[in-house]
């Protein structure tokens, strides 16, 4: 593998000028080496570009119970790097069912768009580990533990980005009164491929109103599998009782609140908990401080983040991935790595995308939040409505499932 000699770090953690030329300078240093980081640092190593990952050390990292759903879109990108997991680390998707707080029924249905699978819900652990080792066996990167000078910086750090904020670069946020609690389940039932949302409203510790809450189980274990993935989405002071409870408690006020809809549960791994947030960064790509032939771009959560209710994330990531990688292959021959008219390129693509995912999870939100029994004939009439719209609900599922055409149809909604 090989080896670049590094450049001295400043205390602030910029990197200092020296004057000793590298015995090999990377084309490009990607900060994190997540899911995203390492995807893009396998797509430039194709692109024969020299690349240095960065991978600080974490103390004691707790167990991911994470698991993503992933559309057509990541699934080409992921499996063109070899690194798309085998069942039962990746399970289809055929049918989503999204039930509103008053009778308000959505349907998604692979058959209605002639394809077997809406999406994949993949093992985040797994989908690592293979990245991990792909990275390990690519010897145009270079896995380092601290920042290495180059023309071009990614950052992908994740939305508590150090990096980003030494830039100065400032990360408009949204916080939604929720938080998101995660862990994994087995069902008395089998999931059978179907991903289940609920829209509802709950009793909250300390508060007289009940609470809008968002409740998602996701399909896990393959095939005719048991096991589900749980994102509630839920106020902080109701996400804290639950935290409190017990494994038994736990599992019977979930089972209870999705109706049995798998039967009985039992919980099968840690809970986590973290709080909810609309955020985009205000500048996507710059210059490098102290380094005039230096740039930096942001990818992924460092860029932006968006409600979990849509499971558009890790999507919204690896298009920046294959966005960023798409601008660099197609560069003029004459262009550095660090052209700002270059990088630009990249920003205007993945911001407009971005902004638009995130007004949609951001008012299907806010729907969902408002009381009153005004809001909720409207939220559920419009679900209905919407599951009967005909090509609209087409497009914008094949948009979710990755199959982009650029104009929504415009064909009136049956009634």
């Amino acid at each position: 593998m090989r080896h670049f000699t590094q450049a001295p770090i400043h205390p602030t953690g910029w990197i200092a000028p020296y004057n000793v030329r590298m015995a090999t300078l990377p084309d490009i240093c990607i900060r994190g080496a997540g899911i995203v980081g390492r995807s893009l640092a396998l797509l430039l190593a194709r692109e024969r570009l020299r690349v240095a990952l960065v991978d600080a050390p974490r103390n004691n990292p707790a167990p991911d119970v994470r698991a993503y759903s992933l559309n057509n879109e990541a699934k080409t990108l992921l499996e063109a790097l070899r690194c798309w997991p085998e069942s039962p680390a990746v399970t289809p998707v055929h049918q989503m069912q999204v039930w509103g707080d008053d009778g308000g029924l959505l349907s998604f249905n692979a058959s209605d768009q002639g394809t077997g699978e809406l999406n994949w819900m993949v093992d985040v652990p797994v989908l690592e580990a293979r990245l991990a080792t792909a990275v390990q066996f690519q010897p145009l990167i270079e896995v380092v533990n601290t920042p290495v000078a180059a023309p071009l910086t990614v950052i992908c750090e994740g939305r508590a980005s150090q990096t980003r904020a030494e830039l100065g670069i400032g990360f408009d946020i949204t916080h939604y009164e929720q938080h998101a609690l995660a862990t994994r389940l087995q069902c008395e039932q089998p999931h059978g491929g179907v991903a289940r949302q609920w829209f509802r409203f709950g009793e909250t510790p300390g508060l007289s109103h009940p609470q809008a809450e968002i409740l998602a189980l996701l399909p896990l274990g393959g095939e005719g599998g048991h096991e589900v993935a749980l994102v509630w989405s839920v106020h902080p002071a109701r996400a804290q009782a639950l935290m409190a409870l017990s494994a038994e408690e736990f599992a019977h006020a979930l089972t209870t609140a999705c109706g049995f809809a798998l039967g009985r549960m039992t919980l099968t791994a840690e809970r986590a908990v973290w709080p909810l947030q609309l955020a985009r960064a205000e500048r996507w790509i710059g210059p490098m401080p102290g380094a005039a032939s230096h740039s930096f771009v942001l990818a992924g959560d460092a860029a932006h983040a968006m409600h979990p209710l849509a499971g558009q994330g890790l999507n919204v990531g690896l298009g920046d991935v294959a966005e960023l990688v798409r601008v660099i292959r197609a560069k003029e021959f004459w262009r550095p790595l660090n052209d700002l008219r270059l990088l630009r390129r990249y920003e205007r693509a993945r911001q407009a995308d971005v902004q638009a995912m995130g007004l949609v999870t951001h008012t299907l939100q806010r729907l969902f939040a408002q009381p009153g029994p005004v809001w909720q004939q409207l939220r559920n009439r419009g679900l209905s409505g919407f599951d009967r719209s005909g090509p609209l609900k087409r497009w914008m599922t094949r948009q979710a499932m990755g199959h982009h055409t650029h104009t929504p149809p415009t064909e009136k909604a049956t009634s």
